[in-house]
């Protein structure tokens, strides 16, 4: 049977947790029960797992009326949405069709501009657009309120626009890093920070500052630091400071990645359920990283349902990056699920219709899962071949500079060598054991080793305990 209140409830659902702690501090509800229904509403956010029903007894016309209200609170504050209106204007002031009262609305937002928005840059360059509009037409009052706001804030708009500029300069560093080790950008954490913390900057500029130092601190393994920026930011959420759903689903799956590093794995869960509450270009990246988490705790089959939820996103995604690792870590819930053959099969179809895009985008993460689908079935010999067919070899390497960098190829190659007697008991202890003294990073990658452990230790049990012996793993 339906529930009575299904759309109020679907509304209530799509919630998160800071747009609810806002609108319980700007509300001043007389009606008590709209008030609970509210407070319920934000617990529910709060408490994804732990629905509590609406009472179906209050009246429908308090649920319709608290929807209208929470949807037009927060439409007021959406930077989002004011990006589209500013788009909006700009592209009716070029065409010459803007109307009477929005011109008045527009009057009123820049006679009320007090402070840097999220996007301060957008709107001053749409208040020079507009002035020109006015000047031609010689409507001088209007001007004047336009050409007073553009000279009051012109050396703001110059240095957002001079940070935005140098900001790209550092991405570009950080992201040939992240991909391809190839650059060093630990240079400019001390300007990135400033970025973050200058209150007399526009909001784009600072979070972007924030987005390029959680890639620092993942490069560097310096976690520690992202942990009070985090929490400063989070309390600018609370006030509705820089909203917009689309920048809170990026926040909460950059927490997910910030507590799966402290261990924190419940509220890494917490925060990853949260991330992939709504759909943008970056969902799948979000759905990657919860189902990761989700394998770290061991819930296969809540992480396969999770990644076969998300593959209609998958085969319509422009992204690559997103694609490959998404397969990725698909394969990887087959083989937590025993289902090797599936894992197998996939494998070979997504790689013959994608083998360069698979080498260009997180090659080491899908051969990898598709290697240990091989291996759970002792077909060592295939292993061995698809390993020398691909370079795998060569290709592991030049990767093992990399932050995320485990021996698991070298580690699937020796093993199937030892199987198919191409290499003895000794040379493969050897091996295994020289690849772990070489393994950069080793005390920040306690979990992949011990998954990589448990992977292999079917195969060479002793080994394997002896290898555990000579390292410790909190």
């Amino acid at each position: 049977m339906k529930n009575k209140l299904q759309k109020f409830t679907d509304f209530a659902n799509s919630l998160l947790p800071h747009e609810t702690a806002y609108l319980l501090a700007i509300q001043q509800f007389e009606d008590k029960v709209k008030l609970s229904i509210l407070q319920q509403v934000a617990h529910n956010s709060h408490h994804i797992k732990q629905f509590t029903p609406y009472d179906t007894s209050i009246d429908k016309r308090k649920y319709s009326n608290l929807k209208s209200w929470i949807e037009e609170r927060l439409q007021a504050i959406d930077v989002d949405a004011h990006f589209v209106w500013m788009s909006d204007m700009e592209r009716k002031i070029m065409m010459d069709a803007i109307e009477p009262q929005e011109e008045k609305q527009l009057i009123k937002a820049i006679r009320d501009y007090d402070r840097l928005d999220f996007f301060f840059t957008k709107f001053y360059e749409l208040v020079q657009t507009y002035r020109h509009f006015l000047l031609i037409r010689m409507r001088f009052a209007y001007h004047k309120i336009a050409d007073d706001f553009l000279k009051r804030y012109r050396a703001s708009y110059q240095e957002c626009k001079a940070v935005g500029e140098r900001m790209h300069e550092a991405t570009f560093d950080i992201v040939e890093q992240y991909s391809r080790n190839s650059a060093q950008s630990m240079h400019w954490e001390r300007w990135l920070t400033e970025i973050f913390y200058n209150e007399q900057l526009d909001g784009l500029n600072r979070y972007m500052a924030l987005v390029r130092l959680t890639f620092i601190y993942l490069n560097y393994r310096k976690f520690e630091k992202l942990r009070e920026k985090y929490d400063y930011l989070d309390a600018l959420f609370k006030e509705g400071i820089y909203y917009s759903r689309r920048i809170l689903l990026n926040y909460y799956g950059n927490r997910l990645i910030l507590h799966s590093r402290f261990q924190e794995m419940d509220k890494a869960e917490h925060y990853g359920y949260l991330s992939v509450r709504g759909s943008n270009s970056d969902y799948l990246f979000y759905v990657n990283n919860l189902c990761g988490v989700l394998l770290r705790q061991k819930k296969y089959q809540e992480a396969l349902l999770l990644m076969r939820t998300a593959y209609p996103a998958m085969k319509h995604t422009a992204s690559f990056h997103s694609k490959v690792g998404f397969v990725a870590f698909y394969l990887k819930c087959l083989n937590y699920n025993q289902q090797y053959q599936n894992a197998e099969n996939y494998s070979e179809s997504f790689l013959q219709a994608y083998r360069k895009e698979v080498f260009e985008y997180r090659w080491h993460l899908f051969f990898s899962a598709y290697l240990e689908a091989m291996l759970k079935q002792e077909k060592y010999a295939k292993l061995l071949k698809t390993i020398r067919k691909y370079q795998l070899l060569a290709y592991d390497s030049a990767y093992k500079k990399s932050a995320n960098y485990l021996p698991t190829i070298i580690w699937y190659d020796a093993i199937a060598q030892y199987k198919e007697m191409q290499l003895s008991r000794e040379e493969l202890t050897k091996l295994l054991q020289r690849s772990l003294e070489e393994l950069d990073g080793i005390e920040a990658k306690q979990y992949p080793l011990r998954d990589l452990f448990d992977q292999v230790k079917p195969f060479i049990p002793g080994i394997v305990n002896r290898l555990q012996e000579k390292i410790t793993l909190s």
